[in-house]
């Protein structure tokens, strides 16, 4: 029986290229050692003794470069290909993590980091668009699921390994990993993954024509793009504002709210590929199953209303962690279905803008409900904000309705 299991587990796992198992290595080397992120404001705060309105400037030049970098890093696959992007990314942001330990000073970080994020978040689209390249048509979607699966057991890592390395080293080994491992990963990928030539299909004559008509005039594109940005600002809520309220509303301690999180990722690894493969399988309407997500997650928010019972968070993050399952996977595979050939960068930039768009809005408008109102105004309004997001999905799918049938 647990066999059986196990074999239906693996088989989800089964039939992608070697290059896509390849930049999923290369994604979880590059997100574990991401340990400079979970520990920036506390570096910031503790370390270089900056007050709160400093490291929030800095968070937000940090946030800034993200969106910079993804538009960037779009562009310029189309124009010279996401393989050259993907390393000059990686390769780039890693010698800038090794000096950015020697910048100590409030102006200069928030110059550094705008800099140094415009470069690291360029490879996000490229490796987006790889996928693309690399993964069989019907594979895309699994693939991009694999690669997510990737992501989230690096950044389960890295917060862990980044404590014990503070403790024993200090902050300054973050910096000296941090920059380690991109090069290291991308090494990796550089040596063992050829670079795809652009497809044939692509229409050098005419490209901005094309573009046009499918970027600023894809209806549909935008429209879901809006409810993609609120999925984010929901989603985002577990890093901003929902560990504050574990501590202040249920007295929760740091090893619980990292448990309650540690659940979210166990399921996602566990779950996420055997329901996409499900959903795969029996060609259910994507746009359906990510309207349902974003209902589970505004659900997750409404459940927050509920605050004398601490058992009511295990729910809340169970409605959360399946919104996430329906909603990222089949997001990305919808984006990069709208794009034609040759124009794949330009709608993963923008669509990855959307979540750097949605970080900061997710900090910013969740904090602020909290500090005018209270908690229990921020988690109706972000409820609420789920609400539109569904009907902006349901809206998306009607119009799609309409369309010729596309690979998504």
């Amino acid at each position: 029986m647990l066999q059986r299991a196990f074999n239906k587990y693996i088989d989800n796992f089964r039939g992608f290229s070697r290059e896509i198992w390849i930049l999923t290595l290369i994604t979880f080397i590059n997100r574990a050692g991401t340990m400079v992120l979970p520990f920036l404001s506390k570096y910031l705060r503790e370390d270089l003794d900056f007050s709160y309105n400093q490291v929030k400037w800095i968070l937000i030049s940090f946030g800034l470069g993200s969106i910079v970098g993804s538009w960037l890093g779009g562009k310029l696959s189309d124009k010279i290909g996401f393989y050259k992007i993907m390393i000059f990314s990686l390769m780039t942001s890693g010698i800038a993590f090794f000096g950015l330990q020697f910048v100590t000073s409030f102006e200069g970080l928030l110059v550094a980091m705008f800099f140094i994020m415009v470069v690291a978040d360029m490879f996000r689209p490229a490796m987006f668009v790889s996928l693309g390249a690399y993964a069989k048509p019907e594979n895309r979607t699994r693939a991009l699921t694999l690669v997510r699966l990737a992501i989230n057991l690096g950044f389960a890592a890295g917060p862990a390994l980044g404590g014990l390395l503070i403790m024993t080293v200090g902050y300054k080994g973050l910096f000296w990993v941090d920059g380690a491992t991109c090069i290291l990963a991308i090494l990796i990928f550089w040596i063992k993954v050829k670079e795809k030539k652009k497809s044939k299909y692509t229409d050098k004559e005419h490209p901005g024509e094309i573009l046009t008509n499918s970027v600023f005039k894809d209806r549909p594109f935008w429209i879901f793009l809006g409810a993609t940005l609120i999925t984010g600002i929901l989603f985002f809520q577990l890093f901003t504002t929902i560990p504050l309220y574990h501590k202040e509303q249920f007295n929760l301690s740091e090893l619980q709210t990292g448990l309650l999180l540690t659940l979210n990722g166990v399921l996602i690894f566990f779950l996420e590929m055997p329901i996409v493969s499900y959903i795969e399988r029996h060609k259910i309407n994507k746009l359906k199953v990510i309207t349902l997500g974003c209902l589970a997650m505004a659900i997750s928010m409404y459940l927050l209303l509920v605050n004398q019972w601490a058992g009511i968070l295990i729910i809340m993050m169970l409605f959360m962690t399946f919104g996430e399952m329906f909603v990222f996977p089949f997001s990305n595979s919808f984006a990069i279905s709208r794009a034609p050939k040759g124009h794949e960068g330009r709608y993963m930039a923008i669509f990855t803008m959307s979540y750097s768009t949605a970080h900061i809005l997710s900090a910013e408008a969740g904090m602020d409900m909290i500090r005018l109102f209270s908690y229990q105004n921020n988690w109706f309004f972000m409820g609420t904000l789920g609400i539109i997001g569904v009907l902006l999905f349901i809206w998306t799918m009607k119009l799609v309705k309409y369309e010729p049938p596309r690979n998504i």
